[in-house]
Formats: C-alpha cells, sequence, structure tokens
C-alpha cells in the first residue's frame, strides 16, 4: 500500500514520484469513449475548488478536462490538440473548457498548487507553460526548484513560492478535487474528458472532440 501523504513537506520526502493508489496515467486507445454519459449539471457541481472558465460561461457546449500535470498524455494534449479545440470551440464561443486539477503524485499537486497560486488570470498561462516544459522540471533529481525557476517566469516571488507550497488547505483542496471526481464519476487515468457529458480518455485527437460537438441535435 502506498503511504499517504499528510502535508505537502511529508508528501515531497515521502510521495513524490509515487502515484496515488487507484489512478494513473491513460492507457487505453486513442480516444476511446467510455459508455458512461454524466449530466453536464451534475459534471458543474462537483468540485472543492472553484472553476476557472476558458471562453464564455455563456457557451452552449462544455468541455472539462480533468489532468495531472505530471502525465505526459496531458501535456501531449496540451501541446498538439488543445490549440486546435481552443481556436475552433472556446474562442469561437461555442464551448467553455474546464481544466480541473487530477494531480497523480504529490509533484503534480505543487504544479498545480502554484498555478491557482498565481492567481485567476495567470492559472491557465502558467498550468500550459508547466505542461509545454513538463520534461523539464517534472522528471528532474529536483522537480520543486524547477518549479521555481518556471513560476518565475509569471513573476511568482520566491516568498510567494515558499508560502503557496506550505497552504496546507490549498493542498488539501486540490487532492479532494481528485478524490471527488475518481468516486463520482469513476476517474481512473489521466487525461479525462467530458464533453457535453460524453467521457473520453485517453490520447484524444480533435475529430473525438468533433463528433460529439458537431453530431445533429437529437
Amino acid at each position: 500500500m502506498k503511504p499517504q501523504c499528510k502535508t505537502f513537506r511529508f508528501a515531497l520526502a515521502v510521495c513524490a514520484g509515487l502515484a496515488f493508489a487507484g489512478v494513473g496515467e491513460a492507457d487505453f486507445a486513442a480516444g476511446a469513449v467510455a459508455p458512461t454519459i454524466v449530466p453536464v449539471e451534475k459534471l458543474m457541481k462537483i468540485g472543492a475548488l472553484p472553476d476557472i472558465v476558458q471562453g464564455s460561461p455563456a457557451a452552449p457546449d462544455t468541455i472539462i478536462e480533468y489532468a495531472s500535470m505530471t502525465c505526459s498524455h496531458c501535456a501531449a494534449f496540451h501541446e498538439s490538440v488543445w490549440p486546435r479545440v481552443k481556436s475552433k470551440y472556446v474562442d469561437s464561443g461555442r464551448a467553455k473548457f474546464i481544466l480541473r486539477e487530477f494531480p497523480l503524485d504529490a509533484v503534480a499537486a505543487a504544479g498545480f498548487m502554484l498555478a491557482r497560486c498565481a492567481g485567476p488570470e495567470k492559472r491557465n498561462l502558467l498550468i500550459d507553460q508547466l505542461f509545454a516544459d513538463q520534461k523539464d522540471w517534472a522528471f528532474t533529481e529536483k522537480p520543486i526548484e524547477r518549479l521555481r525557476a518556471e513560476v518565475k517566469k509569471v513573476e511568482m516571488s520566491d516568498a510567494e513560492f515558499e508560502t503557496c507550497l506550505k497552504d496546507q488547505h490549498l493542498f488539501e483542496a486540490v487532492n479532494q478535487t481528485r478524490d471527488l471526481a475518481a468516486a463520482a464519476f469513476e476517474i481512473h487515468a489521466t487525461p479525462t474528458f467530458f464533453v457535453n457529458g460524453h467521457k473520453l480518455t485517453g490520447e484524444v485527437a480533435i475529430e473525438d472532440f468533433d463528433k460529439i460537438l458537431e453530431a445533429p441535435a437529437k
């Protein structure tokens, strides 16, 4: 049994680099569509942290991603697929996009904490940056020190960095977001998407979003 992470400092010493029990990176076929369809209203009610919406909150379609900052499949999505989804559906006003925290380890939790501490206006910017630079910090011998260098790019000071990572309430909220989603929506891997409630798991392509968002209304 993997050790339980009680505090962030303890987590770094014991849990860094270890996947949380029962969840892991997706190893499914690309764009695998799970049979689950969750009502959007239910999806919007689950979460320990306030959602930060990209796009118009009034957009008719809803895309929710559960991701981990140390998930290579998540980084691949944000590098190659997300720009096309953003351009076609989010920037056009057709869909709102919400990324929710689903950390697979303590280092991923740290990344999410720092993104929250950067503030609502910089949170998604920092997440995109951390995914783009993932190989430079996530899989190194001293990932926390490399994260320190990453957040300086969004003008976070050393004092703010230290204060953020000592925020036990935030650490617990980030992990509670994962735990609530895992229990409510049977999420076992990252990335997992809900596109108008339709569950997509694995390495999705723009065509997987198109099949749902371009389908004729019934």
